[in-house]
Order: C-alpha cells, then sequence, then structure tokens
C-alpha cells in the first residue's frame, strides 16, 4: 500500500459529503470556474461522490449537474468506445496487436501505416502524425477522412516515441468497424454499454428530447450558440459523430458501472478481465511517458504505483488502479467557460493525490 494513499476503511468517509474529497473538489472548482460531478469507488461500487456548481452561463446558469448529467466525453470515447471493442476483437482472435497492420488489414497494404500495429495504434508509439487538419487535407466527406488517414505519411519510424495523436483512434477505429461491420456507436452498445447496464451513453448528436440534461460545451460560431448534444471535437463532427477518438457522451452514474466493471469484471463481457490485464501495465516499451493500451500513468505517479489515467478536452477524467482496487472521475465541462488548462490540471492532480497517493 502506498503510505500517501488513505487505507480503505477511511475511503467512505472521505467520500461522503462533507467530507475532505468534497471540500478538495469544491474549492478547486472556484479557481476552475467551471461546475462538476465527481465520483469515488471500489469494486462493489461507488463509495461517494457530489456535484457543484452550474452548467455554464446564461440559461445555464440556472442548471446544476448531477449524476445523470451527460457529459460531451471528448477523448474518454477512446477508453469507453474503442478499447472494449478493441478488446472484444482481440478475444475473439480477430484483432492480432503485433502483426503489421498491411499484413492482415488490406487498406493498409502498401502505405506507411501498413508497417504499424494495433498494439502501437493503442500505446500512441505508432508514429502518426500529432495533428488532424482533416477537413483542410482531405475536404469533408467521411470516406475521403478515413482514405486520408489510412494513407497518410508516417510522423517518425512506428515504435521509437511516445506521441498521443487522434490520428491514432480514428485509424484504428476504422480497423475496429471493419473488422466488427458495424458502426463503433453499434459495436459499443453491443459489446459494452448494453452488458453493463450503461443506458446512459452513446454517441451524439443526441435527440433533442435528450440534451436537456446535457452539459453545454463551447460556442460555435457557424451556429450561433453554445454545442450541446453535438460532438465538440471538430474531427469527430467531420466524421458524423462517431469515431475512435471523441463522440461519446455519458454521465457520471454510467461512468461508475464501467470503471467498477474493470476492477471486477463480468465474466460474460466479451472484452474481460484478459484484456484488461494486459491494458493496465506498461506498453511502451520504456519510451516516456509511460502508457499501457489506451490508458496513461497518471501523471505525478511511476510504473510502480499502477494508476491510470484518461483525460477529455471539453474537461472530463476518468482514474483507476487495480492495485489499490479503486476508481475516481471528475466530469466537467471546462471547455464551455474557456480553454485555460492550469487550473483544471492542478485540480485534477490535487484530486489523484487525495484518491491514489
Amino acid at each position: 500500500m502506498d503510505p500517501r494513499a488513505p487505507g480503505a476503511e477511511r475511503l467512505r468517509a472521505l467520500a461522503a459529503p462533507g467530507g475532505e474529497w468534497e471540500r478538495l473538489v469544491r474549492d478547486g472548482l472556484r479557481t476552475v470556474g467551471a461546475g462538476a460531478v465527481w465520483a469515488v469507488g471500489d469494486a462493489g461500487g461507488t463509495l461517494g461522490g457530489g456535484s457543484h456548481g452550474v452548467l455554464g452561463q446564461g440559461p445555464y446558469a440556472e442548471l446544476a449537474p448531477g449524476p445523470d448529467t451527460r457529459y460531451d466525453l471528448a477523448s474518454l470515447t477512446k477508453i469507453v468506445a474503442l478499447w472494449p471493442c478493441a478488446g472484444a476483437l482481440w478475444r475473439a482472435g480477430r484483432l492480432p496487436l503485433d502483426e503489421p497492420l498491411g499484413s492482415w488489414w488490406r487498406p493498409a497494404a502498401g502505405r506507411p501505416v501498413g508497417g504499424v500495429t494495433a498494439r502501437q495504434l493503442l500505446a500512441h508509439t505508432a508514429g502518426m502524425l500529432p495533428y488532424t487538419r482533416f477537413a483542410q487535407l482531405y475536404g469533408r466527406e467521411r470516406a475521403a477522412v478515413l482514405a486520408g488517414v489510412v494513407g497518410a505519411p508516417l510522423h517518425r519510424p512506428p515504435g521509437t516515441a511516445v506521441e498521443y495523436t487522434d490520428r491514432a483512434a480514428v485509424l484504428l477505429g476504422h480497423v475496429v468497424e471493419d473488422l466488427g461491420g458495424a458502426g463503433l456507436d453499434e459495436l459499443a452498445a453491443r459489446w459494452a454499454w448494453a452488458p453493463l447496464g450503461m443506458a446512459d451513453t452513446r454517441y451524439g448528436p443526441l435527440p433533442e428530447g435528450e440534451s436537456a440534461r446535457t452539459a453545454p460545451t463551447e460556442w460555435d460560431g457557424d451556429t450561433g450558440a453554445f454545442l450541446r448534444g453535438v460532438v465538440h471535437d471538430p474531427s469527430a463532427r467531420l466524421l458524423g459523430g462517431v469515431s475512435g477518438n471523441a463522440g461519446a457522451f455519458s454521465t457520471a452514474r454510467d461512468l461508475a458501472r464501467f470503471l467498477t466493471a474493470l476492477l471486477d469484471p463480468p465474466p460474460e463481457l466479451p472484452w474481460g478481465e484478459p484484456w484488461i490485464a494486459a491494458s493496465l501495465r506498461e506498453q511502451t516499451g520504456g519510451l516516456a511517458p509511460a502508457r499501457g493500451l489506451s490508458w496513461l500513468f497518471a501523471p505525478g505517479t511511476t510504473t510502480a504505483e499502477g494508476t491510470f489515467v484518461h483525460y477529455g478536452f471539453t474537461g472530463t477524467g476518468i482514474w483507476i488502479s487495480r492495485r489499490l482496487g479503486r476508481w475516481a472521475l471528475l466530469l466537467t465541462n471546462k471547455v464551455h467557460y474557456d480553454r485555460g488548462v492550469q487550473p483544471l490540471t492542478d485540480l485534477r492532480n490535487a484530486f489523484r493525490r487525495a484518491v491514489f497517493g
């Protein structure tokens, strides 16, 4: 046990209303300038949590967030949708992790990405271009964008550096959809969300009736309104809202179910234990920053501590430690107010230290 981390017997008290963690989040949000929902739990489910502030400016200032508020997950989509789908295909023997794409996936044959492996895509060591610029480079048609991603040159040789890029998730999402014979929205619902009872989780655009409990994100000059129920990420929006890199919406209630399952996987999950165990260990061969498959070792921690995190650009974040047997989530729509990252980074790091050490 990390001496900096609170023991299991103290978790419920720390997470209780008026407890230490509630005060930490509430006080930190004053600097962040956004409302939030947070929760902490273990293999048995949620131990405690809370919500603070309001959903936004103008008419949204009258709305408070809660465990059933839908948030634009942004890059948490890589974890909640793409990662379990890749795991289901891997367990079924249909997604080889270490064979070059070009040797088994026809669209990659003869292309620069043909020498990249699925493991490198998941660990962000594939050497793909660090930027998207899809509309500028490939136009606005989904098929043209995906063809452009498949045909693009590499930024550096695969396996030589860890460089986070949305292109890796877009490409892997394309592969997963091809292998699975359906869109990521359908595959994620079939293989992850429905088995875990995640009834609030889905890709957008959300139907008009479902946007009422959805946190607004950034002002969109094209529509003259805040984005709400429509994905904030421009690449995912260009791809119709369904992509491996972004596009999913979910609630604290559903994410708690997802994170609990990572500590106590139901036997009927088509991805489940072998995939979780393989993913939550170092997969970058000593390169920094150390990553697992899709997951990042939490900044400020060591690989031995085994605390993993993933963030979303809109202001979302989830943590998991199988060693300590606990998880945490902190959901905000920070981008609704501005794109300043340091106050939220400071709060995230303080929250991680309080829960995991």
